[in-house]
Protein backbone atom coordinates (compact mmCIF):
# COMPACT_ATOMS: atom_id res chain seq x y z
CA UNK A 1 0.00 0.00 0.00
CA UNK A 2 2.92 2.56 -1.04
CA UNK A 3 2.15 5.83 -1.51
CA UNK A 4 3.27 7.14 -5.02
CA UNK A 5 4.52 10.53 -6.38
CA UNK A 6 1.47 11.14 -8.22
CA UNK A 7 -0.87 10.92 -5.27
CA UNK A 8 -2.60 7.73 -5.55
CA UNK A 9 -2.39 4.48 -4.18
CA UNK A 10 -3.71 0.72 -4.02
CA UNK A 11 -7.58 -0.34 -3.59
CA UNK A 12 -6.91 -4.05 -4.01
CA UNK A 13 -5.36 -4.49 -7.46
CA UNK A 14 -6.39 -0.76 -8.92
CA UNK A 15 -4.47 2.01 -8.99
CA UNK A 16 -7.09 4.94 -7.03
CA UNK A 17 -6.27 8.33 -5.67
CA UNK A 18 -5.84 8.92 -2.29
CA UNK A 19 -8.54 11.01 -2.38
CA UNK A 20 -10.81 7.97 -3.02
CA UNK A 21 -9.80 4.88 -1.24
CA UNK A 22 -10.94 6.18 2.05
CA UNK A 23 -14.57 6.27 0.22
CA UNK A 24 -14.04 2.92 -1.79
CA UNK A 25 -13.13 1.17 1.65
CA UNK A 26 -15.91 2.82 3.51
CA UNK A 27 -18.13 1.53 1.06
CA UNK A 28 -16.60 -2.31 1.40
CA UNK A 29 -17.01 -2.06 5.41
CA UNK A 30 -20.42 -0.62 5.16
CA UNK A 31 -21.34 -3.31 3.04
CA UNK A 32 -20.16 -6.70 5.21
CA UNK A 33 -20.48 -5.15 8.26
CA UNK A 34 -23.81 -6.96 9.10
CA UNK A 35 -22.12 -10.27 8.42
CA UNK A 36 -18.56 -9.74 9.35
CA UNK A 37 -18.56 -12.04 12.22
CA UNK A 38 -19.57 -14.63 10.60
CA UNK A 39 -17.36 -14.67 7.99
CA UNK A 40 -14.63 -13.86 9.73
CA UNK A 41 -15.20 -17.38 11.72
CA UNK A 42 -15.95 -18.97 8.39
CA UNK A 43 -12.77 -17.71 6.35
CA UNK A 44 -10.56 -18.18 8.95
CA UNK A 45 -12.41 -21.97 10.11
CA UNK A 46 -12.29 -20.12 13.51
CA UNK A 47 -8.51 -19.10 14.30
CA UNK A 48 -9.13 -15.19 14.19
CA UNK A 49 -10.49 -15.63 17.87
CA UNK A 50 -6.57 -17.19 19.17
CA UNK A 51 -4.34 -15.28 17.03
CA UNK A 52 -6.50 -12.01 18.43
CA UNK A 53 -6.65 -13.88 22.23
CA UNK A 54 -2.37 -13.79 21.29
CA UNK A 55 -2.46 -10.62 20.81
CA UNK A 56 -4.40 -9.53 23.72
CA UNK A 57 -1.98 -11.36 25.87
CA UNK A 58 1.09 -9.85 24.59
CA UNK A 59 -0.82 -6.33 25.49
CA UNK A 60 1.01 -5.85 28.96
CA UNK A 61 -1.85 -3.99 30.34
CA UNK A 62 -2.68 -3.56 34.14
CA UNK A 63 -5.67 -2.78 35.72
CA UNK A 64 -5.70 0.68 35.91
CA UNK A 65 -4.51 1.68 32.21
CA UNK A 66 -5.22 2.92 29.23
CA UNK A 67 -6.16 1.18 25.77
CA UNK A 68 -6.73 2.88 22.53
CA UNK A 69 -8.18 0.01 19.49
CA UNK A 70 -7.76 1.30 16.54
CA UNK A 71 -9.70 -0.05 13.23
CA UNK A 72 -11.69 -1.82 16.15
CA UNK A 73 -14.30 -3.80 14.37
CA UNK A 74 -16.64 -5.82 16.29
CA UNK A 75 -14.22 -5.30 19.61
CA UNK A 76 -12.49 -8.29 19.90
CA UNK A 77 -9.71 -6.88 21.65
CA UNK A 78 -11.22 -3.81 23.04
CA UNK A 79 -13.77 -6.73 24.81
CA UNK A 80 -10.35 -8.10 26.11
CA UNK A 81 -8.64 -5.24 26.89
CA UNK A 82 -11.86 -3.87 29.05
CA UNK A 83 -10.92 -7.32 31.06
CA UNK A 84 -6.94 -6.31 31.54
CA UNK A 85 -7.16 -2.84 32.70
CA UNK A 86 -10.51 -3.08 34.81
CA UNK A 87 -12.95 -1.04 36.25
CA UNK A 88 -10.49 1.76 37.05
CA UNK A 89 -9.02 1.86 33.34
CA UNK A 90 -9.81 2.47 30.29
CA UNK A 91 -10.55 1.20 26.70
CA UNK A 92 -11.37 3.35 23.63
CA UNK A 93 -12.77 1.67 20.74
CA UNK A 94 -12.41 3.86 17.43
CA UNK A 95 -13.25 2.84 13.95
CA UNK A 96 -13.39 5.31 11.12
CA UNK A 97 -16.41 3.69 9.45
CA UNK A 98 -19.70 4.35 11.52
CA UNK A 99 -21.26 1.05 10.56
CA UNK A 100 -18.44 -1.13 12.24
CA UNK A 101 -18.11 0.87 15.40
CA UNK A 102 -21.85 0.57 15.61
CA UNK A 103 -21.68 -2.82 15.11
CA UNK A 104 -19.06 -3.07 17.77
CA UNK A 105 -20.49 -1.07 20.45
CA UNK A 106 -23.96 -3.29 19.78
CA UNK A 107 -22.11 -6.52 20.71
CA UNK A 108 -20.00 -4.69 23.63
CA UNK A 109 -23.72 -3.70 25.40
CA UNK A 110 -24.97 -7.27 24.44
CA UNK A 111 -21.78 -8.96 26.45
CA UNK A 112 -22.11 -6.75 29.38
CA UNK A 113 -18.64 -4.84 29.11
CA UNK A 114 -19.79 -1.17 29.91
CA UNK A 115 -18.67 1.67 32.39
CA UNK A 116 -14.74 1.37 31.48
CA UNK A 117 -15.59 1.52 27.33
CA UNK A 118 -15.58 4.53 25.23
CA UNK A 119 -16.37 4.80 21.42
CA UNK A 120 -14.81 7.71 18.88
CA UNK A 121 -15.50 7.59 14.88
CA UNK A 122 -11.65 8.13 14.22
CA UNK A 123 -9.21 8.13 11.41
CA UNK A 124 -6.10 6.04 11.95
CA UNK A 125 -4.47 8.53 10.36
CA UNK A 126 -5.71 11.62 12.52
CA UNK A 127 -5.86 10.18 15.62
CA UNK A 128 -7.99 13.02 17.78
CA UNK A 129 -6.09 12.36 20.88
CA UNK A 130 -3.61 13.50 23.09
CA UNK A 131 -0.13 13.23 23.43
CA UNK A 132 0.70 10.15 25.27
CA UNK A 133 -2.50 9.59 26.18
CA UNK A 134 -2.43 5.38 26.19
CA UNK A 135 -0.55 2.56 27.58
CA UNK A 136 -1.28 0.27 24.47
CA UNK A 137 -2.36 0.97 21.11
CA UNK A 138 -3.59 -1.65 18.84
CA UNK A 139 -4.97 -2.15 15.42
CA UNK A 140 -6.52 -5.58 14.21
CA UNK A 141 -6.70 -6.55 10.63
CA UNK A 142 -7.39 -2.79 9.67
CA UNK A 143 -4.00 -1.35 8.81
CA UNK A 144 -3.77 -2.69 4.94
CA UNK A 145 -7.18 -0.39 4.34
CA UNK A 146 -5.13 2.57 5.70
CA UNK A 147 -4.62 4.80 2.66
CA UNK A 148 -1.14 6.54 4.51
CA UNK A 149 0.54 3.42 6.70
CA UNK A 150 3.38 5.60 8.00
CA UNK A 151 1.19 8.44 9.16
CA UNK A 152 -1.11 6.16 10.38
CA UNK A 153 1.95 4.50 12.46
CA UNK A 154 3.85 7.68 13.44
CA UNK A 155 -0.56 8.75 14.97
CA UNK A 156 -0.53 5.53 16.93
CA UNK A 157 3.22 6.63 18.44
CA UNK A 158 2.18 9.75 19.24
CA UNK A 159 -0.19 8.93 21.47
CA UNK A 160 1.43 6.31 23.74
CA UNK A 161 3.14 6.80 27.05
CA UNK A 162 6.83 6.48 27.05
CA UNK A 163 6.82 2.52 27.28
CA UNK A 164 3.58 1.99 25.94
CA UNK A 165 3.28 -0.85 23.35
CA UNK A 166 1.90 -0.98 19.92
CA UNK A 167 0.35 -4.22 18.69
CA UNK A 168 -0.45 -4.44 14.85
CA UNK A 169 -2.13 -7.64 14.37
CA UNK A 170 -2.22 -8.37 10.17
CA UNK A 171 -2.42 -10.76 7.52
CA UNK A 172 1.19 -11.33 6.23
CA UNK A 173 3.62 -12.94 3.80
CA UNK A 174 3.32 -17.20 4.63
CA UNK A 175 6.89 -18.62 5.63
CA UNK A 176 6.92 -21.07 2.61
CA UNK A 177 6.30 -21.48 -0.71
CA UNK A 178 3.62 -24.45 -0.74
CA UNK A 179 2.11 -22.48 1.49
CA UNK A 180 1.49 -19.43 -0.18
CA UNK A 181 0.33 -21.46 -3.15
CA UNK A 182 -1.90 -23.16 -0.87
CA UNK A 183 -3.05 -20.28 0.14
CA UNK A 184 -3.76 -18.18 -2.70
CA UNK A 185 -5.77 -20.85 -4.10
CA UNK A 186 -7.67 -20.51 -1.31
CA UNK A 187 -7.69 -16.59 -1.19
CA UNK A 188 -8.69 -16.12 -4.74
CA UNK A 189 -11.16 -19.34 -5.62
CA UNK A 190 -12.84 -20.08 -2.16
CA UNK A 191 -12.97 -16.72 0.07
CA UNK A 192 -14.94 -14.54 -2.76
CA UNK A 193 -17.52 -17.03 -3.35
CA UNK A 194 -18.11 -17.54 0.16
CA UNK A 195 -18.49 -13.72 0.96
CA UNK A 196 -21.32 -14.31 -2.54
CA UNK A 197 -23.00 -17.20 -0.36
CA UNK A 198 -22.77 -15.68 3.22
CA UNK A 199 -22.71 -12.13 2.55
CA UNK A 200 -24.35 -11.63 -0.94
CA UNK A 201 -21.33 -9.77 -1.69
CA UNK A 202 -18.18 -11.46 -3.88
CA UNK A 203 -16.41 -8.04 -4.70
CA UNK A 204 -15.94 -7.01 -1.67
CA UNK A 205 -13.98 -10.08 0.33
CA UNK A 206 -11.97 -10.28 -3.71
CA UNK A 207 -10.74 -6.89 -2.24
CA UNK A 208 -9.77 -7.87 0.70
CA UNK A 209 -8.23 -10.82 -0.42
CA UNK A 210 -6.26 -8.35 -2.95
CA UNK A 211 -5.33 -5.96 0.12
CA UNK A 212 -3.33 -8.36 1.46
CA UNK A 213 -1.57 -9.45 -1.30
CA UNK A 214 -0.71 -5.41 -1.39
CA UNK A 215 0.51 -5.14 2.34
CA UNK A 216 4.00 -4.97 3.42
CA UNK A 217 5.10 -8.31 4.54
CA UNK A 218 7.12 -8.75 7.88
CA UNK A 219 10.02 -7.53 7.39
CA UNK A 220 8.93 -4.01 5.49
CA UNK A 221 6.19 -3.90 7.76
CA UNK A 222 8.81 -3.54 11.23
CA UNK A 223 10.68 -1.27 8.96
CA UNK A 224 8.15 1.05 8.85
CA UNK A 225 7.27 1.14 12.52
CA UNK A 226 11.07 1.28 13.43
CA UNK A 227 11.05 4.68 10.97
CA UNK A 228 7.68 5.81 12.55
CA UNK A 229 9.70 6.02 16.25
CA UNK A 230 9.38 2.35 17.29
CA UNK A 231 11.79 0.51 19.64
CA UNK A 232 12.10 -2.94 19.66
CA UNK A 233 10.35 -4.14 17.05
CA UNK A 234 9.67 -7.58 16.47
CA UNK A 235 7.03 -9.88 15.31
CA UNK A 236 5.40 -13.33 15.68
CA UNK A 237 4.48 -15.67 12.88
CA UNK A 238 0.83 -17.32 13.06
CA UNK A 239 -0.45 -19.88 11.15
CA UNK A 240 2.87 -20.21 9.02
CA UNK A 241 3.34 -16.25 8.35
CA UNK A 242 -0.31 -15.85 7.26
CA UNK A 243 -0.84 -13.85 10.02
CA UNK A 244 1.71 -12.07 11.92
CA UNK A 245 2.06 -10.26 14.81
CA UNK A 246 3.75 -7.15 15.33
CA UNK A 247 5.09 -5.46 18.47
CA UNK A 248 7.12 -2.08 19.14
CA UNK A 249 7.21 0.19 22.20
CA UNK A 250 7.70 3.81 22.30
CA UNK A 251 10.58 4.89 24.95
Amino acid sequence: MRRDADGTTHFGYREVSESEKPSLVGAVFSSVADKYDVMNDAMSFGAHRAWKHFAASQSGLRPGQRALDVAAGSGDLSRAFQRQVGSGGRVVMTDINADMLRRGRDRMIDAGATGNIAYALADAENLAFADASFDCVSISFGLRNVTRIPKALRAMQRVLRPGGKLLVLEFSRPVSAPLRRLYDLYSFGVIPRMGQLIAGDADSYRYLVESIRKHPDQEKLAAMMRDAGFDDVRWHNLAGGVVALHTGYRY
